[in-house]
């Protein structure tokens, strides 16, 4: 059987199993109702499994049939924008699905994704916010930027460092001049601290630079906990305390005078960040595309 037959039984599975019956895929593919069930007969021979459960009334898939069916549409729809994007002298088209962290993907990222979308108008995207660790190519993800990750990326993953965080300490200066500036951890003790944490109650601890290239890392009294970094800059910038914080989420409030870093010896780098990417699959001109412009636009430091 040619290539070209396979594709076309994959077709009419993905139009079975989306109408839930025989006859109505036939006549949305404008074939008979024998033509389409040859072709799934056929369909499941080669594959060596039951992907419907069949009875007079009723079409439905079964465990396998509907892990083959999600590839099967995710696979087609991606056919379809590719020799959309091809017609249109490969300008990027059509569905772009990213993940991206919450704060730095709402701050960072959707900025440069909408002047890229601002010059492809038959892009599609779709973003996932999460600071969950997304499997990309379990969750079909074209792209997606991670905070942290492993020293050594798997052969399955294609990746572009962009900097490591820088975490510095800050607060207003109305702050400091009503409560003194810090010069020392052992100053923390009689401020306020912003800090991140999580649900359950538990802070993250701040991470200090020592001599020796050490770092030194301490659960700081808080007055104030979110679970969001930029719950925490709203918190510093309402005069609320000294939190530590990452350069990116703070830069414009750093170059206004917003807020000021304190304790400047003690700053320290934090998590790297990356873009990632599945190589299971060729890279589409979009996904290329918008990989190029966020490489050149979000490098940290």
């Amino acid at each position: 059987m040619h290539a070209s037959d396979h594709l076309k039984d994959i077709a009419y599975f993905v139009q079975a199993a989306d109408a839930g019956s025989f006859t109505l895929a036939a006549a949305r593919l404008q074939l008979s109702s024998s033509a389409v069930s040859k072709s799934l007969a056929r369909l499941e021979a080669r594959l060596g499994v039951k992907l419907f459960e069949r009875s007079t009334r009723s079409l439905t898939l079964t465990d396998a049939g509907r892990k083959y069916h999600e590839t099967c549409r995710r696979v087609l729809l991606e056919l379809g924008e590719t020799e959309a994007a091809l017609a249109q002298d490969a300008e990027p088209a059509g569905r772009l699905l990213l993940g991206l962290p919450a704060t730095f993907g709402r701050m960072r990222v959707m900025p440069e994704l909408l002047r890229f979308c601002g010059q492809y108008p038959n892009l599609r995207p779709q973003v996932a916010f999460t600071d969950r660790f997304v499997d990309v190519q379990e969750e079909g993800l074209d792209l997606a930027v991670r905070i942290g990750g492993p020293a050594h990326w798997p052969a399955s993953l294609g990746h572009v460092h962009l900097g490591d965080e820088r975490l510095i300490f800050c607060a207003t200066p109305a702050y400091l001049a009503g409560r003194g500036t810090p010069r020392s951890i052992a100053d923390l003790a009689s401020h306020d601290c912003v800090v991140y944490g999580r649900a359950d109650g538990t802070a993250s601890p701040w991470l200090f630079a020592s001599a020796g290239g050490q770092t030194e890392r301490r659960t700081m009294e808080h007055r104030i906990m979110a679970g969001d970094g930029e719950a925490q800059m709203t918190a510093v910038l309402a005069d609320m305390g000294v939190a530590q914080l990452a350069t990116w989420l703070v830069r414009e409030h750093l170059a206004s005078g917003a807020v000021v870093e304190v304790m400047a010896g003690r700053a320290i780098d934090g998590l790297p960040l990356h873009i990632v990417w599945p190589l299971a699959r060729p890279m589409s001109p979009k996904v290329a595309a918008l990989l190029d412009q966020l490489k050149a636009t979000l490098k940290i430091r």
